[in-house]
């Protein structure tokens, strides 16, 4: 059995195991703040930062940290980083900040940190943990992103703020309101599936 290389670690959590649209978690943030293009990236990168982070110096320290206290340790570890990304965002841009509001500290609660730092970084060194917790982040990235673009699309008429369809385009209300983050979470999930469904019938040989 090969062992996967770095680039893999990265790949993996882009398209196999995508954290929206494959193993469906962090959802709370997925659909509060993915009102806008803009937020979906900023929560994402974010997100991102505090996984590559914490994973890197779970890694580094999975030989140091006691197997009682390992889980206390790794929320310590990631309520650290967010703090950071908390302090940073808050000073680059109080818009943003308030747009995302307290959704930024909650990402030490976000499954996909903790379930990196336990099933893959302590179990892993450093160089293949930090990369397939940035692969991860960004697969999150993307995720957010996909859903936010539809979102603002259809429910300002703008994208980053620009607007694409003039004066007369009636907005989709319920687009912006927590109803249309599921319509378009469920809508790219099975655009999700139906192309995996369709890649593995490519793969199986079977016609479409």
């Amino acid at each position: 059995m090969s062992v996967p290389s770095n680039f893999d670690e990265f790949l993996d959590g882009i398209w196999k195991q995508n954290p929206i649209f494959v193993m469906v978690l962090g959802m709370c943030p997925t659909l509060a703040v993915t009102v806008s293009a803009v937020n979906a990236i900023s929560m994402g990168l974010a997100t991102t930062f505090v996984l590559g982070a914490s994973c890197l110096l779970v890694s580094l320290l999975r030989h140091a940290i006691p197997k009682q206290v390992r889980i206390a340790s790794y929320i310590l570890i990631i309520a650290t980083f967010v703090t950071v990304v908390d302090y940073a965002i808050q000073a680059i841009s109080l818009d943003l900040y308030e747009a995302l509001g307290a959704y930024i500290k909650l990402i030490v609660a976000n499954c996909i940190l903790l379930g990196r730092a336990e099933a893959h970084a302590a179990k892993n060194p450093p160089l293949p943990a930090t990369f397939n917790a940035i692969g991860m982040g960004f697969g999150f990235t993307l995720g957010l992103f996909a859903i936010g673009c539809v979102r603002e699309i259809l429910g300002a008429g703008k994208l980053f703020g620009i607007s694409l369809f003039g004066e007369h385009f009636q907005p989709w209300v319920v687009m912006v309101l927590p109803p249309g983050g599921f319509f378009v979470l469920a809508g790219w999930l099975i655009v999700f599936a139906a192309f995996e469904q369709y890649k593995s019938k490519r793969i199986q040989g079977v016609p479409s």
